[in-house]
């Protein structure tokens, strides 16, 4: 996927700063700075979208790297949306998941609004249409 001009993605890890910054000015809820330095750099793969360098964007996979994965953090900041910058942070997390995911890896995420229309391009289905199944989760 070509990016408009002054875009670029990097496949390093986001600071903390940038990571919390990215979260909460894109509306995901927010983590506590602890977790967030814990979390990042057990991530798999992480993509960040820079508009002149700077970080508007991101998507990480997380997960135990052999059974389960974890696609997450996928966001863009409001003033950067549709002009198909998720879409293309999709496209690099799905490529890595294509090249290093075992053949029997469960790839999950979590889809918040009208995002599962973007996540079914790149072949995610819902687990309660598919398997009979419905995600749950605990907060700490």
């Amino acid at each position: 996927m070509t990016l408009p001009e002054g875009y670029s993605i990097s496949n390093s890890i986001p600071s903390v700063d940038t990571y919390l910054a990215l979260r909460t000015k894109s509306g995901l809820t927010p983590f506590s700075r602890e977790a967030s330095a814990r979390g990042l750099p057990n991530s798999l793969f992480c993509v960040q979208m820079l508009h002149d360098g700077e970080a508007i964007g991101m998507g990480r996979i997380t997960g135990d790297n052999g059974c389960f994965f974890l696609v997450t953090d996928i966001c863009v900041l409001p003033a950067y949306r549709n002009r198909g910058l998720a879409k293309a942070i999709m496209a690099e997390l799905t490529k890595w998941l294509h090249a290093n995911v075992p053949k029997t890896g469960f790839v999950t995420l979590s889809a918040d609004g009208r995002a599962n229309e973007l996540y079914r391009q790149f072949g995610f289905r819902s687990t309660e249409e598919e398997i009979d199944s419905v995600g749950m989760f605990m907060v700490m």
